[in-house]
Protein backbone atom coordinates (compact mmCIF):
# COMPACT_ATOMS: atom_id res chain seq x y z
CA UNK A 1 0.00 0.00 0.00
CA UNK A 2 1.18 3.29 -0.72
CA UNK A 3 -0.09 6.70 1.07
CA UNK A 4 0.34 10.23 -0.17
CA UNK A 5 -1.09 13.62 0.84
CA UNK A 6 -1.50 16.74 -1.05
CA UNK A 7 -3.43 20.10 -0.31
CA UNK A 8 -6.22 21.09 -2.45
CA UNK A 9 -7.58 24.75 -2.63
CA UNK A 10 -10.91 26.19 -3.00
CA UNK A 11 -13.18 23.71 -0.83
CA UNK A 12 -15.29 25.04 1.35
CA UNK A 13 -18.00 22.35 2.09
CA UNK A 14 -19.06 19.07 2.60
CA UNK A 15 -20.30 19.10 -1.54
CA UNK A 16 -16.72 20.25 -2.22
CA UNK A 17 -14.63 17.67 -0.20
CA UNK A 18 -17.31 15.22 -1.44
CA UNK A 19 -16.58 16.02 -5.06
CA UNK A 20 -12.80 15.73 -4.71
CA UNK A 21 -13.15 12.22 -2.87
CA UNK A 22 -15.17 10.84 -6.04
CA UNK A 23 -12.66 11.97 -8.56
CA UNK A 24 -9.40 11.03 -7.18
CA UNK A 25 -11.00 7.51 -5.39
CA UNK A 26 -12.11 6.83 -9.17
CA UNK A 27 -8.05 6.78 -10.20
CA UNK A 28 -7.24 3.15 -11.22
CA UNK A 29 -5.40 1.17 -7.87
CA UNK A 30 -6.79 3.79 -5.43
CA UNK A 31 -8.65 2.00 -2.01
CA UNK A 32 -9.46 4.79 0.06
CA UNK A 33 -9.90 8.92 -0.05
CA UNK A 34 -9.61 10.92 3.21
CA UNK A 35 -10.17 15.05 2.79
CA UNK A 36 -9.72 17.06 5.78
CA UNK A 37 -11.58 20.05 4.95
CA UNK A 38 -10.28 22.49 7.77
CA UNK A 39 -6.44 21.74 5.83
CA UNK A 40 -7.15 21.43 2.57
CA UNK A 41 -5.33 17.97 3.15
CA UNK A 42 -6.49 14.89 0.69
CA UNK A 43 -4.71 11.83 1.71
CA UNK A 44 -5.01 9.03 -0.59
CA UNK A 45 -4.33 5.44 -0.25
CA UNK A 46 -3.46 3.15 -2.96
CA UNK A 47 -2.40 0.00 -4.32
CA UNK A 48 0.41 1.16 -6.30
CA UNK A 49 1.82 4.88 -6.57
CA UNK A 50 -0.16 7.34 -8.11
CA UNK A 51 1.33 9.21 -10.89
CA UNK A 52 1.13 13.43 -9.14
CA UNK A 53 -0.58 14.50 -12.99
CA UNK A 54 -3.00 12.02 -12.40
CA UNK A 55 -4.00 13.34 -9.07
CA UNK A 56 -3.84 17.16 -10.34
CA UNK A 57 -5.85 16.01 -13.39
CA UNK A 58 -8.33 14.01 -11.06
CA UNK A 59 -8.66 17.19 -8.58
CA UNK A 60 -9.03 19.72 -11.72
CA UNK A 61 -12.05 17.51 -12.77
CA UNK A 62 -13.72 17.95 -9.33
CA UNK A 63 -13.48 21.98 -9.99
CA UNK A 64 -10.16 22.78 -7.83
CA UNK A 65 -6.71 22.55 -8.14
CA UNK A 66 -3.73 21.31 -5.92
CA UNK A 67 -1.21 23.64 -4.33
CA UNK A 68 1.89 24.08 -5.77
Amino acid sequence: MSTSTVTVTGMTCGHCASSVREEVGALPGVSDVEVDLGTGAVTITSTDTIEPAAVKAAVAEAGYQVAE
